[in-house]
């Protein structure tokens, strides 16, 4: 009959009333009676997939709620996963297929148990023949001693679930067999429910309550819809295994343990097993946004839009995301309601000047006229070595292009890109040995899976909560967790020790009461692709020479640091995002390091790096960005190479350093942050200054052995090749602009290098240096266009400037109290004086070119004294004195300057020439370097004559 001739919704509803082979014999008529069966997915299919009694609803025990894909499809792969035990048979040599087939034609079904053929299970086995089916009847059966499996075997119990039960222990001795709805319990004389160490078994819609399944290699098993309580399954070497859909509760130890590396002696079964693996993936759910309401979809970037922040960062975007961002002035007024920067802003509040337009400069404080004088006595500076970087912090158009590339480079990377460009964890992906767990369920015990000794297991789609841990692996063991929960763990979520391996990628691991991800003891995974969230401590540790790669992850919402690296842990941490964590985005601390690159780190109440306590990373092209704190802190002892980062918009200071630390500052956009772009300081000024530490509080006792070990001898190699070792705290050619104070603010105990620096349109002075007790050293920067002086030398510091270029400042080019040298450096068009000294100070100034529009040149008050010589001083406006010289100090020597005045404006254009304005740097600067916050940087500064000092110039030569 043609499928037209009725309504399709009459033929569904006469469809609906087949069997199985039924339903199978219509589908092979043509193509319509095929399509017109597979219509019934959701009617018949559904009800043949949940009416069996040998299975349970395809989603269970995780979304026993969600319906498939398709209802036939489900059923298909569950009715030849369960016929995989007979595959056996096709394995047979030929000269016993008739043998065989006679037995398999006359295949038996025994009955067992009150009211049935045989009285007890032993009797039964005893009288089956191979592959015959034994019928538990309802009730409780219980063997007194252990039970022999000689013959393969079918063991069904009749009835649902839970109707039989048996208390046995059984060793299986035969090729395969399979055990179907029965609840198993452990015999009085042993806690081994099932045990194997040569065949197959396959276990479906099973309870085992207080006992232990052990599969010892060749064996293997499947495990499909069984409950595990207060049970476990105990894995040795096996080559093959797979468990899926079962539920673990209550486990007073690991519920799954896998111990050994997967044997090469493979039985029967493994290839069957792989092919199943292969063709039945389950289909992993991705995690639901509502879970995540801070990361629903990418809303973690909308949050960064609040107008509290007035700091837009949005990664990943097609519109434009930092357009808002380039016009937001520093907010100082709200800086001074926090009181740990209060202290910090005290010199700040004094005085308040406008902020700095991001095309402003000193001229636009003038009126019009004013500006037509002051273009007649103006002194062309615009050719120095560093001026062809200016473009970057002065054309809005042009840092709104940069940040836009650089927002395009650090976009999230998807897991199907990572695995596309990384070879070794596509393999690791795919692979297929030791023990496969899909779409399970552990909960309300101790241990999730334990792995040691070289094991392997692969987890897929599972959920571990409530648990002391859900995986730990040990011992050259390796994991592969793939789109798994791991949530409400007492400890932490994942460890990994002694040199485990193995690939985390896709996984939702939140509200862990200790780190989401545990890596020491040399132990080195892949950790990719994961949202880490939502943690009572940290959401990465890495510590004892632990190692690892970590990825493309979103680490978010932790209690302690996104990422806590110590003790010599030494990671690869790239590519990630790392936000909104109640501390430091990333911790390096006790003698920690790490490879830090191309990471967006935002939003975190505290510093978006933390660095201290002889923690050494290197921390390169990373976005660190609208953080409630400083952008990134080096704190006691902390050292570190921090090169080609854009610090932008955080709330406290760009960077924060302790004199006592020795990090290499180099190459970095530092600009718009409340507060001071690079700020140094005093031990003795912790009170205000010093902030606590920002990693956490995680207890680390058993790795203190850590920094005595061992490194890795490669790593150490390509660690020290990257950078190069210091003595002094380097501060070198970074843009420090439009901070909400000074530039560069010091009060420091120690030594201090300030070399080939930006230091441009902060609303406060370019460097202000309230303490130096020993020497800093500023050569060949450029400050220019600062919202107060250029630079503030403040009593008793000790400073020498050297070959810089301190221009159009909105205040004195160089106010100083201190002693030291003033050498070599042009100060030219500052609004006030060129050069200020005042009360005690002791300077010898030297071969400086000078111009102030209309104020002196230089000017000394006070008891100022020193030696002012060989100064070339530029005509202003002002018709004053050149030199001011009121100290009463006997030995304050002026001698041998020479003052020029212009005749024609050619004259003034050759003025800074020979040589040409400064700063100087041998090779052009940064002829080789490249904008922050992207791109790679292959120059290096060597200092030749070791440094700054009395009797000579500092040498800067670009390789």
């Amino acid at each position: 009959m043609e499928v037209g001739g009725l309504p399709v919704e009459l033929w569904q509803l006469v469809l609906s009333y087949l069997r199985l082979p039924d339903l199978g014999r219509c589908s092979l008529v043509c193509r319509a009676w095929y399509e017109l069966i597979l219509s019934l997915d959701r009617t018949r299919w559904r009800q043949l997939c949940l009416g069996c009694l040998e299975h349970r609803h395809p989603n269970w025990p995780n979304q026993p709620r969600v319906e498939p894909r398709s209802w036939r499809e489900a059923f298909k792969q569950h009715y030849l996963a369960s016929k995989i035990w007979t595959k056996n048979m096709q394995d047979l040599e030929p000269s016993s297929c008739l043998s065989l087939f006679q037995r398999r034609k006359g295949r038996r079904q025994l009955s067992v148990g009150m009211g049935g053929e045989f009285g007890s299970l032993q009797t039964a086995l005893a009288a089956a023949n191979p592959y015959d089916r034994l019928v538990l009847l309802p009730g409780v059966h219980e063997e007194q001693s252990e039970v022999l499996l000689k013959v393969p075997v079918e063991v069904v119990g009749q009835g649902k679930l839970g109707d039989v039960t048996l208390l046995a222990s059984i060793d299986q001795h035969c090729p395969t067999a399979r055990l179907c709805n029965v609840v198993f319990m452990p015999a009085r004389f042993s806690s081994v429910l099932y045990k194997t160490t040569s065949g197959y078994v396959q276990f479906d819609n099973c309870n085992f309550e207080s006992g232990q399944l052990q599969i010892h290699t060749p064996g293997t098993c499947q495990v499909k819809f069984c409950t595990f309580s207060q049970s476990s399954i105990h894995l040795r070497s096996v080559s093959l295994c797979v468990l899926e859909n079962c539920e673990f509760t209550g486990s007073e130890n690991a519920s799954v343990t896998v111990e050994g590396c997967p044997s090469s002696d493979r039985n029967w079964a493994c290839k069957h097993l792989a092919l199943l693996a292969k063709s039945c993936a389950a289909s992993m759910r991705e995690p639901d946004p509502a879970t995540c309401p801070v990361a629903r979809q990418d809303g973690w970037r909308e949050s960064l839009l609040e107008p509290v922040r007035k700091c837009e960062i949005v990664i990943g975007e097609e519109r434009s995301s930092f357009l808002a961002a380039l016009g937001a002035k520093a907010q100082l007024g709200s800086a001074q309601e926090d009181t740990e920067f209060g202290h910090n802003l005290r010199a700040a509040k004094e005085e308040e000047y406008p902020a700095l337009d991001s095309n402003s400069s000193g001229s636009d404080l003038h009126s019009d006229d004013e500006g037509d004088v002051q273009a007649a006595y103006k002194v062309p500076y615009q050719a120095h070595s560093l001026s062809h970087t200016l473009p970057d912090v002065t054309d809005s158009r042009l840092q709104s292009n940069r940040l836009q590339a650089l927002q395009r480079d650090l976009k999230l990377k998807s897991l199907q890109q990572e695995l596309q460009e990384d070879k070794e964890a596509q393999s690791l992906a795919n692979s297929l040995q030791g023990c496969i767990i899909r779409q399970c369920l552990f909960r309300d015990g101790k241990g999730g899976i334990f792995i040691y000794s070289q094991g392997q297991a692969k987890l897929e789609g599972s959920i571990f909560r409530g648990l002391t841990y859900a995986v730990r692996c040990i011992q050259n063991s390796k994991v592969i967790m793939l789109r798994n929960d791991i949530h409400h763990c007492k400890a932490s979520g994942i460890f990994l020790r002694l040199l485990a391996g193995g690939l985390i990628a896709d996984n939702n691991i939140h509200s862990n009461c200790e780190a989401g991800v545990d890596i020491r003891k040399g132990a080195n995974p892949l950790v990719l692709c994961n949202k880490i969230h939502s943690g009572l401590r940290s959401g990465i540790v890495v510590a004892g020479n632990g190692k690892g790669i970590i990825r493309s992850n979103q680490i978010y919402g932790n209690k302690e640091a996104g990422i806590y690296i110590l003790y010599n842990g030494n990671p690869a941490v790239s590519g990630n995002h790392i936000f909104q964590g109640l501390a430091a985005g990333i911790a390096v601390n006790e003698n920690g390091r790490g490879h830090i690159t191309g990471n967006v780190i935002c939003q975190n109440q505290w510093g978006g790096a933390d660095i201290r306590h002889g923690g050494d990373p290197l921390l390169r092209n990373n976005l660190i960005s609208c953080g409630y704190s400083d952008g990134v802190v080096v704190g006691e002892h902390g050292k570190g190479l921090i090169e080609g980062n854009t610090i932008y918009g955080n709330k406290g200071c760009g960077v924060w350093m302790m004199s006592s630390s020795l990090p290499h500052l180099i190459n970095n956009q530092i600009s718009h942050n409340s507060i001071y772009g690079v700020a140094v300081f005093c031990r003795k000024d912790n009170a205000g200054d010093y902030p606590p530490s920002q990693g956490g509080s995680e207890s680390f006792q058993e790795e203190r052995e850590g920094p005595g070990g061992e490194n890795d001898p490669d790593s150490e190699e390509e660690y020290l090749a990257a950078r190069r070792p210091i003595s002094v705290a380097l501060v070198e050619l970074n843009s420090i602009n439009h901070n909400g104070a000074a530039g560069l603010h010091i009060k420091s105990s120690e030594a201090l290098h300030i070399v080939a620096n930006i230091i441009h349109a902060n609303r406060d002075g370019g460097v202000v240096v309230l303490r130096s007790g020993q020497r800093t050293c500023l050569a060949n920067n450029s400050i220019c266009r600062n919202g107060r002086g250029g630079v503030l030398v403040e009593a008793e510091c000790q400073v020498e400037l050297r070959g810089n270029g301190i221009y159009e400042n909105s205040s004195h080019g160089i106010v100083s109290k201190g002693e030291g040298v003033i050498a070599e450096n042009d100060i030219i068009g500052n609004r006030r004086c060129g050069l200020q000294l005042l009360q005690a100070a002791d300077m010898k100034v030297t071969k400086n070119r000078i111009q102030s529009f209309q104020d002196y040149a230089i000017a000394l008050f006070d008891e100022a004294k020193g030696l002012v010589q060989e100064n070339l001083i530029f005509q202003g406006r002002s018709k004053k004195s050149i030199l001011q010289p009121i100290s009463h100090a006997e030995d304050c020597i002026i001698q041998n300057n020479v003052l020029l005045t212009f005749k024609k404006r050619f004259d003034m254009e050759c003025m800074l020439m020979n040589p040409p304005a400064r700063p100087h740097i041998e090779g052009g600067a940064l002829g080789s370097c490249t904008a922050a916050g992207g791109q790679s940087v292959s120059s290096i500064t060597t200092r030749v004559d070791g440094g700054c000092n009395n009797h000579g110039s500092i040498f800067c030569t670009i390789l």
